[in-house]
């Protein structure tokens, strides 16, 4: 049933970038694959798949991605398209925007929350809590 052959490690599969913890990145990074970042990187990251950021990691940049997973450190604004899952591990220093955001205890975030709600619009009126709606007028 068991096999010793099995590996006990993360499976890399589907990963196209992985910036290791003895890398320093300093730019822009933009990708279109997932990417998976245990050193250093100071600029800018965007990705337009999957995110992770290592416990050891260290972020200086403002992050777009399509789904974060991240449990290292983060400074600069965070704005995710899908779900933000965050470690215990995890400190952020800046704002994250996500549909989904997923915290778990331990996690140091100094910034905004901000997960907006499907099909509100900014135009769609809105009633001040001692007033009453308009009345229709029947006598015409």
């Amino acid at each position: 049933m068991f096999s010793k052959n099995q590996t006990t490690t993360p499976s890399t599969k589907g990963i196209e970038t992985i910036i290791g913890p003895s890398v320093k990145v300093e730019g822009d990074f933009k990708g279109e694959g997932d990417l998976v970042i245990e050193g250093v990187l100071i600029g800018n990251l965007q990705t337009k798949n999957n995110l992770k950021i290592g416990k050891n990691a260290i972020i200086e940049a403002s992050i777009k991605a399509n789904n974060a997973f991240i449990s290292g450190k983060v400074k600069g604004d965070i704005l995710v398209k899908g779900k933000v899952e965050i470690t215990g591990t995890a400190i952020i220093l800046g704002n994250i925007k996500a549909q989904i955001i997923s915290i778990e205890s331990g996690a140091l975030i100094k910034g905004t929350l901000d997960m907006p709600v499907g099909n509100i619009t900014v135009d769609e009126p809105r009633l001040e809590p001692h007033q009453e709606a308009p009345r229709e007028d029947k006598e015409k």
